[in-house]
């Protein structure tokens, strides 16, 4: 639509209705009734939110009275996830600080590795311990799902790799050997290219990568060109992976044959973190969030089944452009990148006055947050790059943050001890949630929009709901 001068009258839908008697029972809704409209998200210029009118927002610009003005709308998340505001449980067992946390990819199970080198998984249904993993004899460093919420994998300081069931909580196969230094990061392969997630990555402090065969219990191949630790791995949508390391580079990998596409070169020192463009859509595989309160927490079908699924909705969120992705730096910068077409950045982004820890895009990829040690959240958009709005309320270092499933809400957790909730459209702090006794090291947002978990330095675990 294009507006000129002054601020249009938008159309108003009115409902006409008449009163019943209370003796009378109501008609059934009729199916129309029932559907809501897809909300959409008004910009101008295509990069200011329209959030309280289009005159205050005109008005922000500086844009001329009689200039004309381009307003984009974009539709959004149908259904809603409501912010958690208490803490329900608090899930004591482990002896050391708890590392790392995730919730299944379908929101079913919860698991964390902690510093007492165990992993445990624990029961949602009624929020208390259903299993203890023992098998590593050092602490427990990282812990990814695979897409089909059927295994777990988990690496320790120990350079070790282990694979569980979630179910039983037992080990499946043998203990994955081969690095000699400890493991930083573990990624599957994407449903939608194997649906029997058999394959998954891994990075170490011993400046490879592996790539691993969990049903024959081998290393497949093993990826070298970086000169120092290599920070995370990342494997895309279409077949490549993406490594970043403490030599200040990233790397693009063929999957399939290990060979190296190309070097990402800029930043001025380590490079701590990576995140993709559709990181939300590979993790949740063929699970809809939107249809988790219709249909049961369950990804059902052949595999087959489960793989066109999963390839439906990476193209839903991916869309015609390619994977975009963004590195976050000990040089206070972030870049983001289209690393399939191009070695060179598509923007630079500056604003950090201190390292950036963590960087996540928003479910629907409009959206992009990173968090720092200079006790701040930044929000950018995640296709230019452009500066959007800082986060403040923290008083001490960010360390994780998570997205809720409809992009709308991130929360974060600190080495202040507390998390906190945000309202992204206001850009103001929705919820403060005190609890733990020490620094919040890892948090989690189910995909199903129900639950966040953190887990800290205090030893326990603890489950926020609405």
């Amino acid at each position: 639509s294009l507006f000129t001068g002054n601020q249009p009258s938008l159309p108003v839908h009115k409902l006409s209705y008449r009163l019943l008697p209370l003796s009378r029972s109501l008609p059934p809704p009729s199916p129309r009734v029932q559907e809501e409209p897809v909300p959409l998200a008004f910009f101008v210029r295509g990069e200011a939110e329209v959030v309280e009118s289009l005159r205050v927002c005109v008005k922000a610009l500086g844009a001329e009275t009689e200039a004309v003005l381009p307003v984009v709308y974009q539709p959004q998340a149908v259904f809603r996830v409501r912010a958690v505001a208490r803490c329900t449980s608090s899930l004591q067992g482990h002896t050391e600080a708890v590392i790392s946390t995730a919730f299944s990819p379908t929101g079913k199970y919860l698991a964390s590795g902690s510093g007492d080198t165990t992993v445990r998984f624990w029961d949602l249904t009624t929020e208390t311990p259903q299993h203890t993993s023992r098998g590593h004899s050092h602490w427990v460093l990282t812990i990814s799902w695979s897409p089909d919420g059927r295994k777990l994998a988990s690496g320790c300081k120990n350079s070790q790799i282990c694979i569980w069931d979630p179910v039983t909580g037992q080990q499946i196969g043998k203990t994955l050997t081969g690095h000699t230094k400890w493991i930083t990061w573990i990624c599957w392969e994407p449903l939608h290219l194997n649906p029997e997630c058999r394959y998954l990555a891994s990075s170490s402090k011993d400046g490879s990568v592996r790539v691993w065969d969990v049903v024959l219990g081998r290393c497949e191949r093993i990826l070298t060109g970086h000169t120092q630790s290599v920070t995370c791995v990342k494997w895309g949508g279409d077949g490549l992976l993406y490594t970043s390391s403490q030599d200040r580079t990233i790397k693009v990998w063929r999957a399939t044959d290990g060979v190296q596409c190309r070097t990402l070169q800029g930043h001025a020192h380590w490079v701590n973190t990576l995140a993709l463009s559709t990181d939300y859509v590979l993790r949740t595989g063929a699970f809809e969030p939107a249809d988790a309160t219709i249909n049961p927490q369950d990804q059902t079908g052949t595999l087959e089944e489960l793989k066109e699924k999963a390839l439906q909705r990476y193209n839903k969120v991916r869309g015609s452009a390619p994977e975009r992705l963004v590195s976050g730096s000990d040089d206070f910068t972030l870049f983001l990148w289209s690393p399939a077409e191009d070695k060179k950045p598509l923007a630079r982004l500056t604003g950090h006055s201190a390292l950036v820890n963590e960087v996540l895009f928003s479910p629907d990829t409009r959206l992009l947050a990173s968090a720092s040690f200079d006790k701040s959240i930044k929000i950018w958009d995640g296709r230019t790059g452009k500066y959007l709005q800082s986060l403040r309320g923290h008083v001490s270092a960010v360390y994780q943050v998570a997205w809720s499933a409809d992009s709308r809400l991130l929360v974060s957790g600190s080495s202040d001890s507390t998390l906190k909730v945000w309202d992204i459209k206001t850009g103001k702090l929705h919820t403060d949630l005190p609890g733990h006794a020490d620094e919040v090291f890892a948090v989690d947002w189910s995909p199903d929009g129900q639950r966040v978990v953190s887990g800290g330095k205090d030893k326990c675990l603890r489950i926020w709901r609405r």
